[in-house]
């Protein structure tokens, strides 16, 4: 696991938005966040779940959360300006990006793949990974500290047979971030890093790997000590990086 403790109130003050933050890591890393002091937006498409995820971080008694219903599938150019227009409004700057959202698609030979399966994995964790990355940019820059982290995955730095659209995109989320990273060096307070948060008990785990034991795999809430190394200052400098969570 990543060897770092944070200190309580690491992200004191923070405002920090999270893509698929209704369940599995996406949960866990908004809870965690909000124990540390940020007041975290919870962005996703179930707004049931993004409910109960705030109420538990409400009962908790940490900074209070929005839930912002969106879905990442459907929403249109002007969508995304107008979550960029609400963040600012209330927040006047954004100090935190976590691109967790994403869906594993069909497991399936590249030969087999429907054209309509890979668009669909590529338009959910690529193209809208992008936009709400590039749209919420100039609130990041605004920030004395920001960090933007993308979920990358083993197969998206190795290419694995029969993994298909998702490791595509994967290998796309690393070259967005590569990107990003790169053009934000030295001329902005924004870094970009990479996580690959590994084998972890999750909904979307039991789905591509339905033989296994999850009981092998630890909790979202077990891997976050990268998660708070990354969004807190003590990263600052850190920029362009691909990490493993395990």
């Amino acid at each position: 696991m990543f060897d770092y403790t944070a200190r309580p109130d690491l992200l004191k003050d923070r405002v920090i938005l999270i893509s698929g933050a209704g369940r599995g890591i996406g949960a866990a890393a908004a809870k965690t966040f909000a124990a540390h002091g940020a007041t975290v937006l919870l962005l996703g498409k179930t707004e049931e779940n993004l409910n109960q995820v705030y109420d538990e971080i409400e009962a908790a008694g940490h900074p209070q959360p929005v839930v912002i219903p969106f879905n990442l599938e459907t929403a249109l150019p002007h969508q995304y300006d107008e979550l960029a227009a609400t963040v600012e409004s209330n927040f006047g700057r954004l100090d935190g990006l976590l691109n967790n959202a994403s869906i594993v698609g069909p497991r399936t030979p590249l030969e087999l793949l429907s054209g309509e399966n890979f668009m669909r994995v590529m338009h959910i964790n690529v193209n809208a990974t992008f936009m709400l990355t590039s749209t919420l940019l100039p609130l990041l820059k605004l920030s004395p500290d920001a960090s933007v982290i993308f979920t990358s995955s083993s197969v998206g730095r190795k290419g694995r047979a029969y993994w298909g659209a998702y490791g595509v995109s994967k290998f796309a989320t690393e070259g967005l971030m590569q990107t990003l990273a790169d053009e934000l060096d030295g001329v902005a307070n924004v870094r970009a890093n990479s996580v690959n948060p590994g084998a972890t008990r999750t909904a979307m785990r039991a789905q591509a790997y339905p033989a296994e034991n999850p009981l092998n795999n630890p909790l979202p809430e077990e891997i976050m000590p990268v998660y708070l190394y990354l969004m807190g200052p003590d990263s600052r400098g850190v920029n362009g990086q691909a990490f493993n969570a395990q």
